[in-house]
């Protein structure tokens, strides 16, 4: 060290004396070290990609945190919480009425089936029943709404993998079913037209016309849309053998609906736990042993013309008489009687105001929805709102199996097994 700067620490304070004694001797050490840098090989070395949450590919809001050794995935974290929307609590905060409107925008591809799940269970907790002619509606109403979710799964599934085409005829047929849905329910995408007690208006022979036209060409769509990708090699390879999930471990993951069905499992809820009517009507519970991504693909190809037969049969049987339960104090009175009788004003301005007041106790009742389970657990204190409520949402449920499913695939793998699962985001986070 210099003559100089000893001088220039004996100028300072002692503590920065010392300090600078420090930074000197640091220094120098450095100098004195060997000065070759050198780096490691990256190609040896593990890399963390952030897969999302954008919407293209991800199917939503949905962050895959990923391990690569290269191109090939050696861990996944998926992150599900970008879309959080509280419905949960917004039920425990308004009426049983009221929350209707918020199922619509759970798994938004079928509004339908989410408004029969959730009054299925309210009415399991006043203890009342639809009549006949609103149960037969309500699951016409429920697996047309599956063959819409399930037309848009194919679509988007191909496109993941690079066929276009076939998205865009999905969608056309699409629009032919939400016409339908506007004659049935004046709306065409959040119908809310499911009510405690029977369904918000009835099916006219408008309606029924419109379903058989529809019904009657779709059989050929689907084998249109079958044979253009069916057979194509690029989609054949990209999904066979991708996602692997065998039975038991898809059990215990908790997979429901096609994802578990594509696994060999035969659980269907319209057949194990029935509800509607559906056990007085025929149809087959739809299987594939293989267990990867083309097996569902399979599994929702077929499960579409059941879901026609269902609706043929249903059709059939419609029943004539009311499409609303008499129960005063728990159902709300049609509008003409509102307008023009005193007890039905009353009645209606009491469950508007003060709700149904469903006895205290507990409930869960779940449907057999386009992704799986769908099942809504109801907690009542007497009051005329919920004290808790639970969604057992089958989106949320299916993506705790990505981890396994993406395990030592490529990058270019993800997209296909996120779309063979066919998660919808607003009701993976609630």
């Amino acid at each position: 060290m210099s003559n100089s700067d000893n001088l220039y620490e004996d100028t300072l304070p002692p503590d920065e004396a010392v300090k600078q004694t420090n930074r000197s001797s640091i220094l120098k050490a450095l100098l004195d070290q060997d000065t070759s840098v050198t780096f490691d090989d990256p190609l040896e070395n593990d890399m963390i990609l952030n897969m999302g949450p954008s919407h293209p590919a991800t199917h939503g809001v949905l962050r895959l945190l990923l391990r690569l050794d290269g191109e090939t995935i050696v861990a996944v974290v998926p992150e599900l919480g970008y879309l959080h929307r509280g419905f949960e609590k917004i039920a425990e905060n308004g009426s049983y009425h009221e929350f209707i409107t918020h199922t619509d925008r759970l798994d938004y591809l079928q509004p339908l089936a989410n408004n029969v799940g959730y009054i299925l269970a309210v009415e399991k907790l006043l203890g009342i029943e639809a009549p006949p002619r609103a149960q037969y509606i309500r699951l016409i109403a429920a697996e047309l709404a599956r063959i819409s979710s399930h037309f848009v799964a194919l679509g988007t599934m191909a496109m993941d993998v690079g066929a276009m085409t076939i998205l865009l005829w999905a969608f056309r047929e699409r629009e032919k079913l939400h016409d339908i849905f506007d004659l049935l329910t004046g709306a065409r995408f959040t119908t809310s037209y499911t009510r405690i007690g029977g369904v918000a208006r009835n099916m006219t022979d408008e309606t029924v016309a419109a379903i058989k036209t529809f019904l009657d060409q779709l059989p050929e769509r689907i084998d249109e849309c079958e044979r253009l990708i069916t057979r194509n090699r690029i989609f054949f390879d990209r999904c066979r053998g991708v996602g692997v999930i065998d039975a038991e471990t898809a059990i215990a993951m908790g997979l429901t609906g096609p994802n578990l069905r594509g696994s060999g499992v035969p659980m269907d809820l319209r057949r194990d736990n029935p509800y509607l009517v559906y056990d007085q009507l025929d149809f087959d519970v739809i299987t594939e042993s293989e267990g990867d991504s083309l097996a569902r693909y399979y599994v929702r190809l077929r499960e579409m013309r059941e879901s026609m037969k269902l609706v043929r049969q249903a059709l059939e049987k419609l029943p004539a008489g009311p499409f609303r339960a008499h129960e005063p104090k728990k159902v709300l009175p049609p509008k003409e009687r509102i307008y023009t009788r005193m007890e039905e004003l009353i009645m209606d301005f009491m469950i508007i105001n003060k709700g149904v007041n469903p006895p205290e106790g507990e409930c869960y009742h779940a449907i057999e929805s386009s992704k799986g389970e769908l099942g809504f657990y109801i907690v009542s204190k007497g009051e005329g709102r919920p004290w808790r409520l639970k969604i057992r949402s089958p989106s949320f449920c299916n993506l705790q199996a990505l981890p396994m499913l993406l395990k030592g695939h490529l990058v270019a793998d993800v997209v296909a097994i996120i779309g063979s699962i066919d998660p919808v985001m607003g009701e993976a986070d609630k």
